[in-house]
């Protein structure tokens, strides 16, 4: 029967997750494939490093590796997966120089977590969209400009490049490698076994800290930023804020969007949407008094806010990652 050639390259920091996440889900969909009958190719997955014998992950754990890097024959997935040792990693550097070698050979070039960052040393992510982790993202498109850094999917497809957020998701990336392999139909089949979404709801920020920027150097915008985050209820439009620290509406707006890189209201409504995130975690409020408490005023606005940024309803996002239960249940 013919096989799908899998090659997952490791290395001394990888995150182990990456990997074995990933060849759970391939190894499922061969157990699937078997058990439908199918004649499709089985997934065959090939852990290699520069030098064979045991690498170290970031972790501690240990993990043995029985092949080198291959240097000849076609691979049908090629998958980086990441972790310290991969962040590390420049255009000189043994695997990423085996990576431009190795990618001509592929029919698809894969990267979990901050993979991402030897497939850009490679210049395999050149002058199209990527994903890494969120907490990475910055330093991915500070080291390589050329990449167009996306830090919000959890996935990522340009062509036969495919790229994955953080850790786990390598499972919701293998899952969509498998569907577009095999269908829908086995990728479910798949995700109810590792009791997983097919499809996760919303983006990585609904999992990123809260936003934080530095304070500005002018005075002025500076006290600003102290009035948005000591209060984010307030009345913080564009001509309270200048009001509020002297300056004209047009100057205030042109200088905040200089000193921290976004204009007055969208940053006034991320600071709203992380006060919100921490009060339907921690408080069994309404979304209602959760909109009233943080300035959005009104449910539907909050709603609208956190569908723009975070990809989810405030309520779906409580049930994910509220800490408490909300007194009466709301769909809003």
């Amino acid at each position: 029967m013919a096989t799908h050639e899998v090659v997952v390259p490791l290395f001394d920091g990888i995150q182990p997750l990456d990997a074995t996440g990933p060849h759970e889900v391939l190894m499922g969909a061969n157990r699937v494939l078997d058990h439908i009958g199918s004649a499709e190719p089985r997934y065959r997955v090939t852990f290699v490093a520069q030098t064979p014998g045991t690498v170290t992950a970031d972790s501690g754990m240990r993990m043995c590796v029985d092949a080198p890097l291959p240097e000849t024959g076609e691979i049908g997935t090629l998958l980086v997966p990441g972790g310290s040792g991969a962040r590390a990693m420049t255009a000189g550097h043994p695997l990423a120089c085996w990576l431009r070698r190795a990618a001509p050979r592929a029919a698809r070039v894969v990267s979990v977590c901050t993979g991402a960052f030897p497939l850009a040393a490679a210049g395999l992510l050149d002058n199209i969209s990527a994903t890494t982790h969120w907490r990475h993202a910055p330093a991915l498109a500070t080291a390589y400009p050329a990449v167009d850094v996306r830090p919000d999917p959890i996935y990522l497809r340009q062509g036969r490049i495919w790229t994955a957020a953080g850790v786990t998701a390598g499972v919701d990336l293998a899952l969509a490698l498998v569907e577009a392999d095999h269908g829908v139909d086995v990728a479910q089949l798949i995700a109810r076994e590792l009791v997983v979404f097919l499809r996760r709801p919303g983006g990585q920020s609904q999992f990123a800290a809260p936003v934080w920027s530095p304070p500005a150097r002018q005075p002025s915008i500076r006290a600003a930023q102290d009035l948005i985050h000591g209060d984010p209820a307030a009345d913080l439009r564009v001509p309270i804020l200048a009001a509020r620290v002297g300056m004209s509406e047009r100057h205030f707006s042109r200088e905040f969007t200089r000193a921290l890189g976004t204009p007055p209201g969208d940053y006034v409504e991320q600071v709203r949407v992380d006060a919100a995130k921490r009060l339907l975690e921690s408080e069994p409020v309404l979304v209602t008094v959760a909109a009233a408490r943080t300035g959005f005023g009104t449910a539907e606005t909050m709603r609208r806010a956190f569908v723009r940024r975070l990809g989810v309803a405030p309520d779906r996002y409580r049930r994910h990652f509220a800490t408490t239960t909300a007194s009466t249940d709301e769909r809003t």
